[in-house]
């Protein structure tokens, strides 16, 4: 299981470094914050939009 989670995280961690791309170490942070802040509020205004699509119903 050890293996496992060590290749898992290598794994991660190999992905971490593409998506970094041309940033130094020391400015990822000023990257994905941004970005994670964006996704948040995505997420958040599309519940807001589908819960303004949906149709109001009445129980009799």
């Amino acid at each position: 299981m050890t293996s496992n989670i060590s290749t898992l995280a290598g794994l991660i961690w190999s992905v971490a470094d593409l998506l970094r791309g041309d940033f130094k170490q020391s400015k990822y942070g000023r990257i994905i914050l941004p970005f994670s802040v964006l996704c948040r509020q995505e997420c958040v205004l599309t519940m807001v939009d589908t819960t303004k699509a949906m149709p109001e119903t009445t129980i009799n």
